[in-house]
Order: C-alpha cells, then sequence, then structure tokens
C-alpha cells in the first residue's frame, strides 16, 4: 500500500468515526470547500459547498444519537497522484433495522483530489440497495 492510499484510508476511517460520534467539526475536516454529495434523503440534485454538507449532518447526528449503528464493513482505495476514489460499505442502521435485515449495507463512494500535499473529499455518493 502506497502512501497516499494510506493517507486516504486514514482520512475516510477517521469520517466514519466522527460521523458515528456526531463529531460535525472532524466530519468536515477533509472535505473540500466545494464538495458535492448525493445522498439517500433529498434534496434530489445533491448537496453543493461545504455549508450546504455542514447543514445535512444535525438530523443525522439526532437520529444517530438513538443508538443508530455507522460501521465501516469494507473500504477499497484507488490514487493517483493528484485524484482518487474510494467505496465502502458500512452498516447503517438502528438495532432493530439491522436485526430485520442483517445483510442490508449503506454503499459509499468518494471522489478524492490532492490540494498542496493533502487529500480531501470532493465528492460523496450515499446509496442503499433499492428493495
Amino acid at each position: 500500500m502506497g502512501e497516499d492510499e494510506r493517507q486516504i484510508r486514514e482520512l475516510i476511517r477517521h469520517w466514519v468515526i466522527a460521523v458515528h460520534g456526531g463529531d460535525l467539526e472532524t466530519v468536515l475536516a477533509g472535505h473540500a470547500e466545494d464538495i458535492v454529495m448525493f445522498d439517500v434523503p433529498p434534496p434530489y440534485d445533491g448537496v453543493r459547498g461545504i455549508e450546504a454538507y455542514q447543514r445535512t449532518w444535525p438530523p443525522f447526528f439526532d437520529w444517530q444519537a438513538s443508538g443508530a449503528k455507522f460501521e465501516l464493513v469494507t473500504l477499497e482505495v484507488t490514487a493517483g497522484s493528484e485524484v482518487a476514489f474510494a467505496h465502502a460499505l458500512l452498516r447503517c442502521g438502528t438495532p432493530d433495522e439491522l436485526a430485520a435485515n442483517p445483510d442490508n449495507r449503506l454503499r459509499l463512494t468518494f471522489g478524492l483530489r490532492k490540494e498542496s500535499g493533502r487529500w480531501f473529499i470532493a465528492h460523496e455518493h450515499h446509496s442503499f440497495p433499492y428493495e
């Protein structure tokens, strides 16, 4: 594993831990100012910019505080010298939801770019399988 891949894995793992813990500052820290996110809930045309991205998290953190899980299962990274992508599967749900459907996974895709020697998440896409 190269240094870029290691840095990206660390960035995403820290992000997952921060999301699970409701740590907004750390959730935002590794993101580009012009982040674009396509998420499970609306808006249907995505969230654009760090301020809009920031506003999406408080409702999720409220739900998360009810005892929901947000746990990394798999993470794959492909890194070039200035751009990279990663995809991950997470267990995401309340204990009842996970008990009812233990194989369900949140699917995440990340687009990253390197700026001044540091990796930033420039795109996130979140989805659940259609049931």
